[in-house]
């Protein structure tokens, strides 16, 4: 150490006090700072430009180390979405000059990741522009400027294709009817060519942003003048640029013909799914038409695989519910009841049982409306009501497969309940979800479907309710010092969260705490 400490002068330079910092966080060794010494001393390159040279540490780690000496907090943008709203704030053109990125905004305050925190006159212009507080955050340049190509990309190509449909795209349709009907295998990488016309850009790149941002799902609403596009990410829909009224016919129509459905009806409601392909992954897309005053708004629900979580030990539910969930799973027969809204997660939570209950030994058969993920191993039905293949016909088919273990997408009516609960209680496993709003409302829901309450009461051996709860940003998250009567609001011991001053605890508190006495996500009836 002592070595060290006579190569470098008692004021450090900018420099020698990364490399300080480097060698203090042990990403570097006492032998490797003297070498590097010993070569600026020869070569008078900077220590930063000969770290990077001989690439000793990780660009973060080395960007991590100039936040420390800057006392400047360093964040990885690579991992950031991009919003819009806030990238609004910077012309794109200026943020590449600066190679800054907005990344959040709190009230006047813009936190602002810059590849150079000491540049003054950035700070300087971005503040008079924005209006705001900026407080600076240090990143690479390149996962900066690599998030300010993909916006750039996906905002210049937006705008290209509208200007290319110009006032010809209710025309464009009858070319793209010829030339790519029924395509139910897109391969969206590929589909963004120069040939292909404005509309299959469109479509294309709706996706795939969509698909890339992670959305859940896609809503186009038709209004008088205008379309709004929004993407579902992370329960919160976020408003994208939308193309122009006049590609609306257009654009409804060649998403009707990759889903394989009648283009000239408009006026009743259609559904449908398409299949995508995005870097070499199939995506699969339920979609759905529904007329408006002012056309049709379509949804799209994104079902990726890669993001379907199939171990009830990734789910996030408390070691106390999970051991609930896991006894009812072990049970050789009986009704486990799934519920909550639509959107909250109910067939992951189902699909993540049957992969636990997937043996060789069992004979598992789904009945779903409609078929969202095809599992390895397990006989999936869907709905088609079109030809009186309803659940409760389906159910009284598979009870002649022999089955060990059935799941219902849904119980919707008396029928299908009555199934359901006679199957569970002639030594058949059973899995459903019904919509209601908490885990005894299930009880209540059957109660009013005309099912026996001793029936219910022999056959449920688990209800459960469940929501999405929603993820805070790793990079910029904050910690806040909760209010003693929010706590009591939701039923928490204040006393609980103030064991502790420390911040490390405050963090271990708020990560377990306990389920709300009467109000658990999962519970018995």
């Amino acid at each position: 150490m002592a070595q060290g400490t006579t190569g470098m002068s008692a004021t450090k330079s900018f420099g020698e006090r990364i490399v300080h910092q480097l060698l203090e966080d042990k990403l570097i060794t006492q032998a490797q700072v003297n070498d590097l010494i010993e070569e600026q001393a020869k070569t008078r390159v900077r220590l930063v430009k000969l770290l990077e040279q001989k690439n000793l540490v990780s660009e973060m780690d080395r960007i991590s180390a100039m936040g420390a000496v800057l006392s400047i907090a360093p964040i990885d943008v690579s991992k950031l979405r991009l919003n819009p709203d806030l990238a609004d704030l910077i012309p794109l053109q200026l943020a590449r000059n600066f190679t800054v990125l907005p990344v959040s905004k709190l009230g006047n305050r813009l936190f602002l990741a810059m590849a150079d925190p000491l540049n003054v006159l950035a700070l300087d212009d971005i503040r008079k522009l924005t209006k705001l507080e900026v407080i600076p955050l240090i990143s690479t340049t390149a996962a900066i400027r690599k998030k300010l190509d993909d916006f750039q990309n996906s905002d210049q190509m937006m705008d290209s294709i509208i200007q290319e449909s110009g006032n010809e795209a209710e025309d464009t349709i009858e070319a793209v009817t010829e030339s790519k009907s029924n395509n139910s295998n897109v391969d969206l990488s590929s589909e963004l060519g120069a040939g292909d016309a404005p509309v299959i850009k469109l479509v294309n790149l709706v996706l795939l942003e969509a698909i890339k941002a992670k959305a859940s799902d896609i809503h186009i609403e038709p209004f008088e003048t205008y379309i709004k596009l929004r993407y579902r990410i992370d329960g919160v829909l976020l408003e994208k640029k939308s193309p122009p009224k006049s590609m609306q016919n257009a654009l409804m129509s060649r998403l009707k013909i990759m889903s394989s459905l009648d283009i000239a009806e408009k006026r009743l409601p259609q559904d449908g799914r398409l299949r995508v392909k995005v870097s070499g992954k199939d995506i699969d897309l339920r979609i759905s038409f529904l007329p408006t005053v002012h056309g049709e708004k379509c949804v799209l629900r994104v079902l990726d695989k890669s993001n379907l979580s199939l171990s009830l030990d990734s789910l996030g539910l408390g070691p106390a519910t999970l051991k609930q969930v896991k006894d009812a799973v072990d049970s050789p027969h009986g009704l486990i009841l799934v519920t909550g809204p639509t959107g909250s997660g109910k067939t992951t939570t189902l699909y993540s049982i049957l992969h636990e209950l997937n043996q060789p030994g069992d004979n598992i058969i789904t009945v779903e409306d409609p078929v969202e993920f095809q599992i390895e191993g397990i006989n999936q039905v869907s709905v088609a009501k079109a030809v009186g293949l309803t659940f409760a016909a389906a159910l009284r088919s598979i009870l002649r497969q022999d089955p060990d273990i059935v799941m219902i997408g849904e119980i919707r009516d008396k029928e299908t309940a009555e199934i359901a609960v006679e199957a569970s209680l002639t030594g058949h496993q059973v899995l459903s979800t019904l919509h209601c709003n908490d885990a005894p409302g299930a009880i209540s829901r059957l109660d009013d479907m005309g099912i026996a309450p001793f029936l219910i009461s022999s056959s449920v051996i688990l209800s459960s309710a469940q929501r999405l709860m929603r993820r805070i940003c790793r990079t910029c998250k904050t910690e806040i010092e909760l209010d003693p009567k929010v706590a009591e609001q939701v039923g928490i011991d204040p006393s609980f969260l103030m064991e502790s001053n420390s911040s490390a605890a405050v963090a271990a508190s708020a990560a377990t705490i306990p389920a709300i006495p009467g109000d658990s996500p999962f519970s018995r009836p």
